[in-house]
C-alpha cells in the first residue's frame, strides 16, 4: 500500500505545497497550529479540494487537477479521525459503528465486522452507551471503531489525544500505537506536540507556513534537526543565528562565542542549536563563562537561564536543564558543550 501526494493550495497569507510518499507504518506531521498540517488531511479525504497537484492511494488516483478526476470521500476508503471524534450524540456506540458500515447490506455480516471491532477496541461493555456517557478515551475507541469497519486502506488522524487529559494520554497512546502495529495499514498522524509524534511516528515531517520537510526516521530527525524550524518543534530551546568561520568552527553573534563543530560546516548555515540538557561543567570543549539570570523549578528537574558573559543584552537566556539530584551547589565557573551536540541549521 502506498500514498503519492503532491498538491498545492491558498491557504490565507501563504500556499501549501506538500510533497510526500508513504507506504507503511505511522507517519507524522508535526507543526503548529495552522500551519496546513489538518487541511493536508482533508484535500486526502476528499473534504477539501486542492488548487492543483496529484493524490494517489494504492494505484488508485484520487485527485488529478490537470486530469479533472477528484473522487468524492465515500469513494476514497479512507478513514479520518477528526480531533473532536465527531460521534453522534443521538447515537448509542453500537449505532455510531454500524454508521460506518452503511455501504454493507448483509446483517450478518454487520454484525460479525461489529463484534470483531468492539472486541478489538474494547468496546463490549459500552455497546448501548452514548457519547456523553463515555470518557475521552472511550469516546476516541468509539469513533476509530466506526472509522475501522470500514475497513480504510489509509487511516488519518487529526490531533488523536488533544481532547484528552494529561493522565490518559500516555496510556492511550501506548493502547493506540499498539492497535495501529495490528491495523497493518499505513496511517498519517498530525499534531503540534513534540512528544507525541516521537512517541507514535516512525517516521516523522516538519510542516511550517504550508512546507512541508522531507519526511525521515523520527529518532533522525531529533538528533539532526537541520532547521531553524524543525529544530524548534522538537523542543530545542537553545537556538542563535550562526556564521561559517571554519571548516569545523562556527561564530554565534547573539552568544559572543565561537563553537567547535563535530560535522563539517556546509555553506548556507543559517543557525546552531543545542538542547538543554547537553550543558556539562566537565566539558572542556566548547567552554565559557556563564551566569544565572532566573530559575525555575520542575517535579524532577532545575531549569536554570543562563548568559554568556559576552551575551548581548536583548537575546534570550540559554536553557541548562538539570536533575534536582545533581543541581550543584554553587555556579561552575564554565560550562561546556561536545561539539558532537552542536546542532547545525540550514535555510
Amino acid at each position: 500500500m502506498s500514498l503519492k501526494v503532491n498538491i498545492r493550495k491558498k491557504l490565507g497569507s501563504f500556499e501549501m505545497h506538500v510533497c510526500f510518499e508513504h507506504e507503511a507504518g505511522t507517519l507524522g506531521i508535526l507543526g503548529a497550529s495552522g500551519c496546513g498540517k489538518s487541511m493536508t488531511l482533508k484535500c486526502i479525504a476528499g473534504i477539501e479540494t486542492p488548487d492543483e497537484g496529484r493524490i494517489e492511494l494504492d494505484g488508485t488516483v484520487l485527485f488529478d487537477s490537470e486530469k479533472r478526476i477528484n473522487l468524492p470521500p465515500q469513494q476514497r476508503r479512507v478513514g479520518y479521525l477528526f480531533q473532536s471524534y465527531a460521534l453522534f450524540p443521538n447515537m448509542t456506540v453500537r449505532q455510531n459503528i454500524l454508521c460506518g458500515m452503511h455501504h454493507e447490506k448483509d446483517r450478518h455480516k454487520r454484525q460479525e465486522a461489529l463484534e470483531h471491532v468492539a472486541s478489538l477496541l474494547q468496546l463490549e461493555g459500552l455497546m448501548n452507551h452514548r457519547p456523553h456517557q463515555l470518557s475521552g478515551g472511550q469516546a476516541q475507541r468509539a469513533a476509530l471503531a466506526r472509522i475501522l469497519v470500514n475497513k480504510p486502506r489509509l487511516l488519518m488522524l487529526d490531533e488523536p489525544f488533544s481532547a484528552l487529559d494529561s493522565h490518559l494520554r500516555t496510556r492511550l497512546q501506548i493502547e493506540l500505537k499498539a492497535l495501529l502495529a495490528q491495523y497493518g495499514q499505513p496511517v498519517l498522524m498530525v499534531t503540534h506536540d513534540r512528544d507525541e509524534a516521537y512517541h507514535m511516528c516512525a517516521r516523522l515531517a516538519v510542516m511550517d507556513q504550508g512546507s512541508m520537510q522531507t519526511p525521515q526516521e523520527t529518532k533522525a530527525l531529533f538528533a539532526n534537526p537541520g532547521t531553524l524550524r524543525a529544530a524548534a518543534l522538537t523542543g530545542c530551546k537553545n537556538i542563535a543565528r550562526a556564521e561559517k568561520c571554519g571548516e569545523n568552527e562556527v561564530y554565534v553573534p547573539d552568544w559572543g562565542i565561537r563553537l567547535q563543530t563535530a560535522q563539517p560546516v556546509r555553506d548556507g548555515l543559517v543557525g546552531v542549536a543545542f538542547r538543554a540538557h547537553y550543558l556539562n561543567p566537565k566539558t572542556t570543549l566548547n567552554s565559557y563563562p556563564m551566569h544565572i539570570v532566573s530559575e525555575m523549578e520542575e517535579p524532577f528537574e532545575w531549569i536554570l537561564l543562563l548568559r554568556y558573559a559576552n551575551q548581548a543584552s536583548d537575546t534570550e537566556p540559554v536553557w541548562w536543564r538539570v536533575p534536582k539530584d545533581r543541581k550543584p551547589q554553587q555556579m561552575p565557573e564554565q560550562l561546556g558543550i561536545a561539539p558532537a551536540n552542536i546542532l547545525l541549521l540550514y535555510a
